[in-house]
């Protein structure tokens, strides 16, 4: 017996010997890939040396990249303007969100009220007392700009307009949207209701990024809805208040809108190579100059910007670690990592460098950043992105190390 102490105590002192974890290196170096924008990008590129290179009609304009939230191009994005219909961009973030929560689904019945059914504008002629579903609701607002439509869901989630409106306001507040004040979910003219096209960039990124499943509505030419009424039942036709889904091949919605005070508005999305763009027109004098400045914004952002993007959501790496309950910790990366170039500049040679560090002394806390994956253009750092501990590891007691040599001189005992 005292020949075995006398050897395991040696082995426990070695096994408490007082360390530190060994500084960052360059890590393991990946092969090069197509890198990402740094997530905290959001600069104007120059945007206010841009405003006259278009020679758009509308007095304001926006371009914006819509994963990074960085600006292509800026004219005047912060006069506060009747937005219109684009208004309804906010109403369906909305009505997408309590999808998302739960506390409506698509196949709920809505019935219409008078309120509702008497907004006039452009509307699908909702009747008092019919009843539609939440779906049928969604693709009345996003395909034909119905007012009744979307007062008839801001009545349904809310309990009345006026209450839906409040958290249009509180929902604008929360995104940063300073030139902005609603008074309806529909966009009629009102001189207290107003945006700037630099806010509805921002309203257009957050329902787009978040739900992209407004596409496969808003993307719809046409679409028949049934009307049940005391009067019987008949068709309707829902035809797409956004013409450039048709004159611009990478178009992909978003809202129009106009009206006497407004003139013509539009939040544009199109997609091409992987990157999506948002084009905002304010004011323009007429529908066909709102297509004609998006499709110029849209043009000179796909000629002039490339966006690269490292899916490293979701990669993990192992690394020792010392005096701990566990003998690794693993690390994680939690978000995706994107480049937006500008400049011209050839992007197929950027390296990808995983950056650990050789080991990690314990206590480690879950979440807390172990490593980092880094990008380089040359001697040029583009960016990185964290990795962080999945779990927590506590530092090893006394008990853990004798309860672990103890198995160690079990297994070795063991002639099987």
């Amino acid at each position: 017996m005292r020949k075995l102490f006398a050897l395991i105590l040696p082995l426990l002192l070695l096994l408490f010997e007082i360390g530190t974890p060994l500084s960052y290196s360059s890590g393991i170096c990946l092969t090069p890939c197509r890198a990402q924008e740094n997530p905290q990008s959001t600069e104007k590129n120059a945007a206010s040396a841009q405003t006259d290179t278009l020679s758009l009609s509308a007095p304001s304009a926006i371009l914006m990249e819509a994963s990074t939230g960085t600006i292509l191009y800026d004219k005047d994005s912060s006069m506060e303007l009747a937005p219109a219909s684009v208004t309804k961009v906010m109403s369906m973030l909305l009505i997408f969100e309590a999808l998302s929560s739960g506390n409506i689904q698509l196949t709920d019945e809505v019935m219409v009220s008078d309120h509702a059914a008497g907004m006039g504008g452009s509307q699908v002629f909702l009747e008092p007392g019919e009843i539609q579903t939440t779906e049928t609701l969604l693709k009345c607002i996003s395909i034909a700009s119905a007012n009744d439509a979307v007062v008839a869901m801001a009545e349904y989630i809310s309990g009345s307009e006026e209450a839906f409106v409040q958290k249009m306001n509180e929902k604008a507040a929360s995104l940063g949207m300073n030139h902005t004040h609603f008074v309806n979910c529909c966009g009629l003219d009102d001189p207290q209701h107003y945006t700037s096209a630099g806010d509805i960039a921002i309203m257009s990124r957050e329902l787009i990024t978040r739900y992209p499943q407004v596409f496969d509505y808003c993307g719809i030419w046409q679409e028949d809805i049934t009307h049940t009424t005391a009067k019987g039942s008949f068709p309707f036709t829902l035809s797409n208040t956004n013409r450039l889904l048709k004159q611009y091949p990478y178009a992909t919605g978003l809202k129009t809108g106009s009206t006497s005070q407004a003139k013509f508005c539009l939040s544009a999305t199109a997609q091409k190579d992987g990157m999506t763009l948002i084009a905002v027109v304010m004011a323009a004098e007429n529908s066909k100059l709102r297509f004609a400045d998006a499709t110029k914004l849209l043009e000179y952002g796909f000629s002039t910007t490339s966006l690269y993007e490292d899916k490293t959501d979701g990669e993990t790496y192992d690394i020792p670690v010392k005096k701990g309950t566990s003998d690794a910790v693993t690390a994680r990366c939690e978000s995706n990592f994107r480049y937006l170039s500008s400049s011209g500049e050839n992007l197929s040679a950027v390296e990808k460098r995983v950056e650990l560090p050789e080991n990690i002394a314990a206590p480690i806390d879950k979440g807390e950043t172990v490593g980092q994956i880094s990008y380089y253009l040359g001697e040029r750092n583009l960016g990185s992105v964290p990795l962080t501990a999945s779990e927590k590891i506590a530092k090893a007691a006394f008990p853990h190390y004798y309860q672990k040599l103890l198995l160690q001189l079990f297994l070795a005992a063991d002639p099987s």
